[in-house]
């Protein structure tokens, strides 16, 4: 199994602890992850981090798609990976209608069908075959219809190919996973209990079966987030998680259209899923975070003292060894918590 962790979000001043990567990078840590929402921009950091380092690679979670053409996310994946020596990880994302909508001022539109047709089109422009078209419900390349000129012609990129970027999917809708099983090459799900693989990896073999050719989990990397909470004292270590859990179960959407209270519900915590959103979308944080079950924290998470975080990896390991996790991306920035986990885990 390979590691990796997230550097997240910044908040005011871009702030990137280049010593703290450089020291994953010579525990053997093989990815670290840059994050945009609307502050920072993902790929900047991404540069700043590929610019200072020698082995390890850098990947996107997420570059926001609506943000940004599928012609320009292949230009930027094309030149870091010439630039870094091939250690560039186009990680993509839909993001969600407030910012989309909100923020880039585009439409939401299908977040799947975008999928598809994004990465359909990257891998043509990666691939460098030939002038780049494409007709799909999402994008026309050339663009046709109202504002245009006629004058488009498809194009060819002038770098040199590069398909063998990876390109990896938020995901954890069924629809989505399908997707990403079908035209990437893998996905990281904001958590997962590496003991019910069958939640996401069903709808991921699914979209296996669709690309054909025999693609398999050999050929594709699942690769969810890990919150690290170390703490001796468990039960504090528990309520330092449960307003990050709450939030996503309870605040991300609307009642009947949160993707993340569907996914514990998928994970079998259904009807409490629903009470903590019910008391989030009232107003009652508090009581929502009270709710948030320690087996569930426990199952995506790892959580307690050092000695109970090395027994907690053990579900991981095996998952590992199965091939049903490929990579952990730790939600820490602690070269400590780094060290442990790579002396259990590398």
């Amino acid at each position: 199994m390979k590691l990796g962790f997230l550097l997240g979000y910044s908040g005011k001043q871009v702030h990137i602890p280049i010593d703290l990567i450089k020291q994953a990078e010579s525990m053997g840590y093989d990815s670290v992850w840059t994050a945009e929402a609307y502050g920072n921009d993902a790929v900047t950091s991404a540069s700043w981090v590929l610019a200072q380092t020698e082995k390890i690679r850098v990947g996107t979670a997420i570059m926001q798609m609506p943000a940004r053409t599928p012609a320009m996310a292949a230009m930027t994946a094309m030149s870091l990976h010439q630039l870094s020596g091939g250690r560039f990880i186009a990680g993509l994302g839909a993001s969600g209608p407030q910012v989309v909508e909100g923020w880039h001022g585009v439409p939401y539109g299908k977040p799947v069908t975008r999928t598809r047709e994004y990465i359909q089109i990257m891998r043509q422009i990666m691939g460098r075959e030939g002038p780049v078209s494409f007709d799909g419900q999402m994008y026309q390349l050339p663009a046709s219809g109202e504002g245009t000129t006629g004058l488009g012609k498809p194009l060819k990129s002038i770098l040199e190919a590069a398909p063998e970027v990876p390109i990896y999917t938020a995901s954890i809708t069924p629809a989505g996973l399908r997707c990403a099983g079908e035209v990437a090459d893998g996905v990281f799900p904001v958590w997962m209990d590496p003991q019910r693989y069958d939640v996401i990896g069903e709808p991921v073999e699914a979209g296996f079966a669709k690309a054909g050719g025999g693609k398999s989990l050999k050929d594709f990397d699942i690769a969810p987030f890990v919150m690290v909470m170390k703490n001796d004292d468990l039960a504090a270590a528990f309520d330092a998680l449960r307003p990050w859990l709450a939030l996503y179960i309870g605040g991300m959407g609307a009642k009947g259209k949160n993707f993340y209270n569907d996914y514990a519900g998928r994970l079998g915590y259904g009807d409490v899923a629903e009470r903590i959103q019910d008391l989030y979308l009232s107003g009652e944080k508090a009581e929502a975070e009270a709710l948030v079950p320690d087996e569930l924290l426990d199952a995506v998470s790892l959580v307690g003292s050092a000695d109970r975080i090395r027994e907690r990896l053990q579900p991981w390991r095996e998952a590992g060894k199965r091939g049903e996790v490929g990579s952990m991306l730790l939600s820490v920035q602690d070269s400590e918590i780094l060290e442990l986990i790579a002396s259990e885990m590398l």
